[in-house]
C-alpha cells in the first residue's frame, strides 16, 4: 500500500485544473524550487529572475534559502489574478515591485544574471497562428533555423531566457521531457550545447513526480553561460518530498542521498540518448525498425464527428459502399489483452455504437457525386465543418480525405500501460490514434517472423529511447522515431531474419528458412500525405 500523498502535491481538479490547463499553469512544489533555486544563488547573483512568476513559489524559495544575502527579485507575468494569489500565499508586495506585465518571450526584458522558471506548458495546438509565425520567428533568430511547428511555448521560453544570460549567469528551468526529446530537440540542443554549460539534468520517477495526476514527465536543466562541459550530472528523483534534492545541488552534486540515483554522463552520449532518459544498459542493435518497414501517421480527418461514422449512421444516411473504408479511431477500443484487429473487432465496436466507417472521397466534383453523399456534404457545410482548422488549411476540396493501404501492423500512437503493436486482418485503415507500420516484404514468412520482433519484451522496452514520455509512464511515439526502434539483435536472430546490411529504410529482407523471398511489391511505399 502507498503511503498518502502530501496534501501540497496534490494536484487540481475538474474545472479549476482545465483552467489552468489551458494557460499551461501548473505551481511548483516547495521541494523542488528550493533545489532550483539553490543552484542560481550559488552563482552569487544580486538578482533572481522569474519570467512566469505565477503564485511566487520561486520567490518564496529564495527568501526561504538565500541565507541573510541581500537578493533581489524580479520577473515577468501576463495573468494578473495569480499575483493576487501569490501575496494570499507569503510573498509580498515589495517582492513583486519589480515584477512587469509583459510577454518575456516576444517583450523580453534586458539582461539577465539569474533565471528560474517554471514556464507555462502550452502545446502548439493551443497557440493561435499568429502567435506561432512570431515565435517561428523567433526560433530562427536565436538559433540560425527554424523550430518544427508542433513545438510548445515552453521551448521559447527557455530558448529566450538563454539568449538573456550574462556570460557567468546560471538558469535552472523546469520543462516537460518533450523539451529534450521532441520534435525541436535536436536543433535545440545542438545549438544550446555550443554555446553554454549544461551543468546538470534532474528527472523524476512516477512515483516522485512534482505533478501527480498531470500528463507530463518534468526535468531540470541546470546551465550556466560558460564553456560548454564535457560532462553533466545526470540524477533521477525516486521519492517525493525528499531533501536529498537540494542537498546535492547545494554541495556542487556532490553529496548523493538514498532518495537520488546519480551519475556523471558524457555531454555526447547524453544528448544522442536523450536528456531525459538514462544511459542505455545495452550496446546499440544493428538493426532499427527502418531496416524492414515503414511508419507513416494515421489518417487524420479534421472532423471525426462528420466523416468517421458508426454503420448504422452511414445506412440512415444512404451512403454507398464505395464511398465507405473500414477504419478504427482509438487505441481504447481495443481491450489492453488484445494483440489483433479483427472483423469480429469492427463487429463488437459496431456493436457498441462506436463508428467503424470513414467517408473516403476524393477531389470528384460534387455534382458528380451520388445525391446522398451531396446531402452529407451540404450538411457539413451547415455545419461548418469546411471552416476547421486542419481542413481550411490544407483540404481542396474540403472532403476529399487523406487515403492510406491498409498496414500489416499499428502502432498505438501514445501508450500508457499498453503500448503495442498490433496486427491487422481486419484490413482497417487507422486514424491518428494509431501508427501504421509497413513491411517491405509482405509474404506470411515474413510478416510472422517481425511480428515476432515486434512484440518482444526487448523490442517493447526500447520503445522509451525512441519516444516522448509523459506522466504515469506514457509513450508518445511519433512516425520517425518509430524507424529508430531498435531491433535487438538475438531478437532478430531467433525470428530467423536475415536483413541486408546497410543504412535505413533497406529495400527487403526475408526469413532465413526462406533465403531469398520478398514479395513483388517490397519496395513499394504507402501514399505520403
Amino acid at each position: 500500500m502507498s503511503p498518502p500523498r502530501h496534501p501540497s502535491r496534490l494536484p487540481p481538479s475538474g474545472p479549476e485544473r482545465e483552467r489552468l490547463r489551458a494557460r499551461g499553469q501548473f505551481w511548483t512544489p516547495a521541494w523542488v524550487a528550493d533545489a532550483m533555486v539553490a543552484y542560481v544563488l550559488a552563482g552569487q547573483a544580486s538578482e533572481v529572475f522569474d519570467p512566469a512568476v505565477g503564485e511566487g513559489a520561486f520567490f518564496r524559495a529564495v527568501r526561504r534559502t538565500a541565507s541573510g544575502r541581500s537578493v533581489r527579485l524580479a520577473g515577468c507575468e501576463l495573468d494578473p489574478d495569480v499575483l493576487g494569489a501569490a501575496l494570499a500565499s507569503g510573498v509580498s508586495a515589495e517582492d513583486l515591485a519589480r515584477v512587469q506585465m509583459r510577454d518575456f518571450v516576444l517583450d523580453p526584458p534586458p539582461r539577465l544574471e539569474a533565471v528560474v522558471a517554471n514556464p507555462p506548458y502550452l502545446r502548439h495546438h493551443r497557440l493561435s497562428p499568429d502567435l506561432k509565425g512570431q515565435l517561428k520567428a523567433f526560433g530562427r533568430e536565436a538559433t540560425g533555423r527554424a523550430l518544427d511547428a508542433r513545438t510548445g511555448f515552453h521551448v521559447f521560453f527557455l530558448l529566450r531566457a538563454l539568449t538573456l544570460l550574462e556570460a557567468g549567469g546560471r538558469l535552472a528551468f523546469i520543462v516537460p521531457a518533450d523539451t529534450v526529446e521532441g520534435v525541436s530537440a535536436g536543433p535545440l540542443w545542438t545549438w544550446a550545447s555550443r554555446r553554454y554549460a549544461l551543468e546538470g539534468v534532474v528527472t523524476f520517477t512516477p512515483r516522485a513526480t512534482p505533478f501527480p495526476g498531470v500528463d507530463t514527465n518534468p526535468v531540470i536543466l541546470l546551465i550556466r553561460h560558460a564553456e560548454p562541459c564535457p560532462e553533466i550530472r545526470w540524477a533521477r528523483c525516486l521519492e517525493p518530498e525528499s531533501p536529498d534534492l537540494s542537498a546535492w545541488i547545494r554541495s556542487g552534486f556532490h553529496d548523493v542521498g538514498p532518495s537520488l540515483e546519480v551519475r556523471s554522463r558524457g555531454l555526447e552520449e547524453a544528448l544522442s540518448t536523450g536528456l531525459s532518459r538514462p544511459p542505455r544498459a545495452t550496446a546499440p542493435s544493428r538493426w532499427v525498425l527502418a531496416d524492414v518497414a515503414r511508419v507513416v501517421r494515421g489518417i487524420a480527418t479534421g472532423a471525426n464527428d462528420f466523416f468517421f461514422l458508426t454503420r448504422a449512421r452511414a445506412r440512415e444516411l444512404d451512403l454507398p459502399e464505395p464511398v465507405l473504408t473500414r477504419a478504427i479511431g482509438r487505441t481504447r477500443d481495443l481491450p489492453p489483452d488484445q494483440d489483433t484487429v479483427t472483423l469480429d473487432t469492427l463487429d463488437a465496436l459496431e456493436a457498441s455504437g462506436r463508428p467503424t466507417v470513414l467517408l473516403s472521397l476524393d477531389a470528384t466534383p460534387p455534382d458528380a457525386l451520388p445525391a446522398s453523399v451531396r446531402a452529407w456534404l451540404e450538411e457539413g457545410v451547415r455545419l461548418g465543418v469546411p471552416s476547421r482548422p486542419l481542413i481550411a488549411r490544407s483540404r481542396r476540396p474540403w472532403y476529399r480525405m487523406e487515403t492510406r493501404s491498409p498496414p500489416a501492423f499499428l502502432f498505438a500512437y501514445l501508450g500508457r500501460r499498453h503500448t503495442r503493436f498490433l496486427r491487422n486482418e481486419a484490413g482497417v485503415v487507422p486514424l491518428t490514434g494509431f501508427l501504421c507500420v509497413y513491411p517491405h516484404a509482405s509474404d506470411p514468412a515474413s510478416l510472422e517472423a517481425l511480428w515476432k520482433i515486434l512484440v518482444h519484451p526487448e523490442t517493447v522496452a526500447n520503445l522509451s529511447d525512441v519516444g516522448k514520455s509523459y506522466g504515469s509512464g506514457a509513450i508518445k511515439v511519433e512516425p520517425r522515431a518509430l524507424e529508430r526502434l531498435a531491433l535487438p539483435d538475438h531478437v532478430v536472430e531467433a525470428a530467423g531474419l536475415d536483413i541486408p546490411h546497410g543504412p535505413a529504410h533497406s529495400p527487403g529482407w526475408a526469413p532465413r528458412r526462406a533465403p531469398g523471398v520478398v514479395s513483388g511489391n517490397a519496395r513499394r511505399r504507402p501514399e505520403r500525405t
